[in-house]
């Protein structure tokens, strides 16, 4: 492939790295990852609520990674009331699940700029010649924690070859931990009952919002680098032939 069209893959790969990490950023500080009502059980079992009577005992929750808002309905109107995971519902939630999520959330940021980074040095440098050898070795042992080390000599484009992918597992263990925290451990209701002395709350209806789907998008854009790296003519770390293996053990004998 030519010169010129290696730099435009290359930039474009670029550009989608830096845009996952602005978007997970930004999913962060959101309390967009779940959406849902909340079903306050002990004022319309009082009653007896049915059909639209119903609704006077529902209110609305959302929430993300770091704060909340629900909306209390006890069949007197609505009662906002703001909640912080930090450090008001440690006691309450799976901790190490939820700090896990966001540890991880990390992880892809910074994946994902190392990533974009790669990608515009390869485009706009000369990579070969600045990072082959024990500085590319040293290099990548410290991004990618010695994932692949022994076929990081080659240089440069073999490191972003494999940082995509290990991004996307990132975003992957995203949103598998912290749908087992909202569906297994129930994090809504744990959320909706924290310091209800009287009252029980139920979830009525659950789903994940606009923060918790940027983080598949991102997911998904980094393996579609991997697929734009292969497309500009770099093999995959693990495709060396054997071939090539046996002739240059046959020529490491002959020294």
């Amino acid at each position: 492939m030519p010169a010129q069209q290696k730099k435009i893959i290359f930039c474009i790969a670029g550009v989608l790295s830096f845009a996952c990490a602005l978007g997970t950023a930004a999913a962060i500080g959101t309390q967009l990852w779940v959406k849902g009502t909340i079903l306050c059980k002990t004022g319309a079992l009082l009653v007896n609520a049915t059909g639209q009577e119903l609704e006077k005992f529902i209110g609305e929750i959302q929430y993300g990674l770091l704060y909340g808002e629900r909306v209390r309905q006890c069949g007197l109107g609505g009662r906002p009331f703001q909640f912080s995971f930090f450090p008001d519902l440690l006691k309450i939630i799976p901790a190490s699940i939820h700090v896990s999520v966001i540890l991880f959330c990390t992880v892809l940021i910074i994946f994902a700029l190392v990533g974009a980074g790669f990608f515009m040095f390869n485009a706009f440098g000369s990579p070969y010649e600045t990072l082959h050898g024990p500085v590319g070795l040293y290099l990548w042992s410290f991004i990618a924690c010695n994932i692949w080390l022994q076929h990081t000599t080659h240089g440069l484009a073999k490191m972003i070859n494999t940082s995509p992918s290990f991004s996307g597992s990132c975003g992957c263990l995203i949103m598998i931990l912290f749908s087992s925290e909202v569906k297994i451990h129930h994090l809504s209701e744990k959320i909706a009952n924290f310091k209800e002395g009287s009252f029980i709350f139920k979830t009525h209806s659950e789903q994940f919002a606009n923060s918790f789907w940027i983080i598949l998008v991102c997911s998904l854009v980094q393996f579609l680098n991997t697929l734009l790296i292969r497309f500009a003519g770099f093999e995959c770390p693990f495709s060396k032939s054997k071939d090539s293996g046996t002739i240059t053990g046959a020529a490491d004998l002959m020294y």
